[in-house]
């Protein structure tokens, strides 16, 4: 009898969010009225760096979409969700994320942003994320199931961290054409969660074709399953990019 083949899945995911309001305003001492005002102030007391950017603990999830393909890097099912729940958001990932008892993961600075935040925001609704997410083969720094495309290309921090734009730009991929990750704010303020559904569609489907392109260098991937899945994936991309401008 032949040996049986199992099948691991990887999830490749990307995650928006915006500021806390109500939590920052709890934190701030005389904290100002003006929500503008009150991200200014939280920018210099929390923000990382000279970007003032907040670290996760501060933020609020609002929209998340994940695709999942095998090792060998098939496409299987796209899976996502926006809304003003966030609770809802959160067991919705978690039931997501239950359908593999073992999977790996995909992403750019999901390690240092998206996975705290998923973290935090179970944290703060009383939830319980599956327990995948907190065995050695995800939390080890070096693991080969928790993919960080800032880590795979920079040696981990021993060269600077690139931009997901930028790579994509470097290998031809037009990334970032539905939109900016400080636009997610005003979409939201706007009640466009479509739009920001559809911004972090087109990150997930950049993230993967990046993938793709580093399995391939790196000789993991052979090239006629490379060219196939390319074409197909970026062909996906661009329907999603046109849909959004529509």
């Amino acid at each position: 009898m032949p040996p049986k083949t199992v099948t691991h899945m990887f999830f490749v995911f990307d995650i928006e969010s915006i500021p806390d309001i109500p939590f920052l305003r709890e934190l701030l001492e005389n904290s100002p009225e003006d929500d503008q005002a009150l991200l200014e102030l939280a920018a210099e007391e929390f923000g990382r760096g000279k970007s003032g950017f907040l670290p996760p603990m501060y933020h609020q999830m609002v929209s998340w979409v994940g695709l999942w393909i095998t090792a060998s890097g098939e496409p299987r099912q796209k899976v996502a969700w926006s809304g003003t729940d966030e609770r809802k958001g959160i067991v919705s990932l978690i039931d997501t994320l239950s359908t593999y008892k073992d999977f790996g993961v995909i992403h750019h600075n999901g390690k240092g942003f998206d996975l705290p935040l998923i973290t935090y925001r179970a944290l703060k609704h009383g939830l319980q994320l599956p327990p995948r997410l907190n065995t050695h083969d995800i939390r080890y720094r070096f693991s080969k199931q928790n993919l960080d495309l800032m880590d795979e290309f920079s040696n981990f921090g021993a060269s600077s961290y690139p931009k997901l734009k930028h790579i994509g730009a470097l290998i031809g991929i037009p990334v970032k054409v539905t939109g900016e990750g400080n636009e997610v704010l005003d979409m939201f303020r706007n009640g466009e969660l479509d739009r920001i559904e559809h911004y972090c569609y087109e990150d997930v489907m950049a993230t993967y074709l990046i993938w793709l392109h580093l399995q391939y260098t790196n000789g993991e991937l052979p090239q006629s399953s490379f060219k196939d899945l390319r074409a197909r994936a970026l062909s996906k991309l661009k329907e999603i990019q046109k849909n959004a401008a529509d």
